[in-house]
């Protein structure tokens, strides 16, 4: 067992290497898929004993290994926040069973890490996740998707931070959620934000809106569990709906398939819906591996 789970772990590493990972979202991933039962300082010799021959994949494995072996307790903390939110469904699981099931796993991983709960490779440390949120409030506003006369409607909003990022560079954000304790949070987090506004939500639909009641829709990290419960598409239906013509759609990941199978997906369905891809699975973050997407309703000007 020892043997197998080191070479998946080095496997992994091997991965994150070539992709180009920063070393959080590596831990994010060993934290993830490493058995449980390996130590962060086991995980850590793994890295060391790694010895590639180029200096900067040395660096970068030692920089981890340090990591690990400083902070044993906070990469713990993430492995059990990532074990409350199971990403498999069973084959007699409805739709609305998943999302009570991920419910149920947000607010336990809420408990242990709020920051953790909404980004893995926060590690836990709040000033990572704010500057993770930092990078992707820059790139919605380089997009055009913020505006101070702009009503935004973001989906699965977790524990607020868009929404405390974003108060000031819109005149309305309403924030859902399917986890009562990320929705407590995030309304602690944004209580002197006057133009901010939570709702728990079913999952299922955006029934409680009106048509074209939103100038854009933002959607982080949410639609793999949409996805997961098999309503993505009824999702993306309602977003069409809901957005004003010409108002776009930040989806920063579709799936946690791969970056090909995600845009045929979104190809698709913003065929169905009379919409237009303007960003294809780009991964323009560097604190975090998202890949984005970003569609646009048809009628605008």
């Amino acid at each position: 067992m020892a043997r197998q789970t080191g070479a998946i772990a080095r496997r992994l590493l091997q991965d994150c290497m070539a992709d180009g990972l920063s070393v959080d979202n590596a831990l994010a991933r060993l934290a993830v898929y490493v058995d449980k039962s390996t130590s962060a300082a086991q995980l850590a010799n793994i890295a060391l004993d790694m010895r590639p021959s180029q200096a900067p994949e040395r660096c970068w494995l030692e920089h981890l290994a340090t990591r690990l072996r400083d902070r044993p307790s906070a990469f713990d903390d993430v492995r059990r926040t990532a074990a409350c939110v199971s990403h498999d469904r069973a084959n007699d699981e409805t739709a609305a069973m998943t999302i009570e099931r991920l419910a149920g796993g947000f607010d336990r991983a809420a408990a242990i890490s709020p920051a953790a709960s909404v980004q893995l490779s926060s590690l836990g440390d709040e000033d990572r996740l704010s500057a993770t949120t930092g990078e992707i409030a820059s790139w919605l506003e380089r997009h055009g998707i913020l505006g101070i006369r702009k009503h935004i409607l973001d989906i699965g909003c977790g524990i607020g931070r868009l929404e405390h990022a974003l108060g000031g560079m819109a005149e309305r954000i309403v924030g859902i959620d399917i986890s009562p304790r990320m929705i407590a949070i995030a309304r602690r987090r944004c209580a002197g934000v006057a133009n901010v506004e939570f709702r728990l939500t079913s999952g299922m639909d955006l029934g409680d809106f009106a048509d074209q009641s939103f100038d854009d829709v933002l959607a982080l990290d949410s639609f793999p569990y949409l996805v997961l419960a098999g309503v993505a598409e009824r999702h993306f239906g309602e977003i069409a709906r809901v957005l004003r013509p010409g108002g776009m759609a930040a989806v920063l990941n579709y799936s946690y398939r791969t970056s090909d199978i995600d845009s045929r997906d979104i190809k698709r369905l913003a065929r169905a819906y009379r919409m237009e891809v303007l960003v294809d699975g780009e991964m323009p973050f560097g604190s975090w591996d998202g890949t984005a997407f970003l569609i646009r309703r048809d009628g605008g000007t």
